[in-house]
């Protein structure tokens, strides 16, 4: 198979969705790697370094496009890309189709196979692609948030961690999942009073064994979250509905009720956000204030240190790459229901059906296209 590598055009992406080690696992199975030109260099690594593990250097998208099977990004195809997918062509990425109709559209009328790092899951329900994503952006969420809280950055001008005789400040994170748990542990580590609301009393029961003293659990309710984000100084939302768009957990009336220069960050805005008052901000513009609380909803955090995100990403998602390429995407499927659960449009049918749900549109089975 021919594997097309894109480099990212989405605003301040510096990630690339392969290592040059991974080109060497795909050249080892026999697969033909295409790398556009300078799509690495953002990440430190150079076309020559792609060169040397086997991969040929394309000079344009069109070329990746018009010669791959399958053609992989980190982020979602943006519309200047949309005429250039082929009919029958894998299109292996991040899609969170459900927060994107145009996009969905899009992909419906090429009829791609497009595949979705965000919706392949294990059967203990973990979500292997959007792990490592999770990891680095919840860990990045306490680090933007604390330097938000600085007053010459808009915040109140609270230290997180406190010191001896000042208390630290209160951190509330919604979601006790990758995200959340990331969050929390950095949150804790500088010693802040942080709380974990999660529905799933088994979580919050297995959370409470492993996380420290200064970190406590609770159930979460819309009442337990209004009691909570009026002491706040940090909240962050880390909610996920596999595939489906986020659900608006922080309405603007609670908003009011929160302390002038608190800061929510908003790591659920690529399925939409979890707070009424979120949109879609970038690296270079990150951050906007809402009745005194500054929104941090930047849409791809890993981003910001796409060194690390870049190989954390390619170790989860190389195998299943290997694996489709190996045996094509129908049998890639037909053998592995974690690669057919990261269906999510095939020949212009929608097969995801909380993407269809989320926009009214017909929904097919997978099976019945295999």
């Amino acid at each position: 198979m021919i594997v097309g590598i894109l480099k990212e055009i989405k605003a301040e992406e510096n990630r690339v969705c392969m290592t040059p080690a991974g080109v060497e696992v795909m050249k080892a199975n026999d697969h033909s790697v295409l790398v556009e030109k300078d799509a690495g260099n953002g990440s430190g690594f150079d076309d020559a370094m792609y060169t040397k593990a086997g991969a040929e250097i394309v000079d344009t998208p069109k070329a990746i496009f018009d010669r791959s099977d399958m053609v992989m990004h980190v982020k979602e195809p943006l519309p200047s890309e949309y005429e250039l997918i082929r009919e029958g062509q894998i299109v292996f990425t991040y899609l969170h189709l459900a927060a994107a109709e145009e996009l969905t559209r899009a992909l419906i009328k090429s009829k791609a196979v497009c595949i979705a790092y965000e919706t392949i899951q294990k059967p203990d329900r973990s979500l292997p692609l959007l792990t490592p994503m999770s990891e680095v952006a919840g860990r990045m969420a306490i680090q933007q948030g604390a330097k938000y809280l600085e007053m010459a950055q808009g915040g109140h001008g609270v230290l997180l961690g406190g010191v001896p005789g000042v208390d630290p400040g209160n951190v509330v994170v919604i979601g006790g999942g990758v995200v959340g748990v990331n969050a929390a542990k950095m949150a804790c580590g500088l010693g802040a009073k942080v709380y974990i609301l999660d529905m799933n009393l088994d979580r919050l029961r297995y959370l409470s064994d492993v996380m420290p003293a200064n970190c406590f659990l609770l159930y979460s309710s819309p009442a337990a979250l209004r009691e909570l984000i009026k002491t706040a100084d940090v909240v962050v939302g880390a909610v996920l509905v596999t595939g489906a768009k986020a659900p608006r957990l922080v309405t603007r009336e609670m908003l009011k009720t929160m302390k002038p220069g608190s800061v929510l960050v908003d790591v659920a805005i690529d399925q939409g956000g979890c707070f009424e008052t979120s949109k879609a901000t970038t690296h270079g513009d990150p951050i906007y204030v809402v009745d005194g609380v500054v929104h941090y909803c930047v849409a791809n955090m890993p981003g910001a240190v796409p060194r690390t995100s870049t190989m954390a990403l390619t170790n989860a998602t190389l195998p299943y790459a290997v694996e489709i390429a190996n045996k094509g995407w129908k049998a890639a499927m037909q053998e592995s229901n974690e690669i057919k659960l990261g269906a999510n449009v095939i020949d212009g049918k929608v097969t995801y059906r909380a993407v269809a749900e989320a926009f009214g549109l017909e929904y097919a089975a997978v099976d019945n296209l295999l």
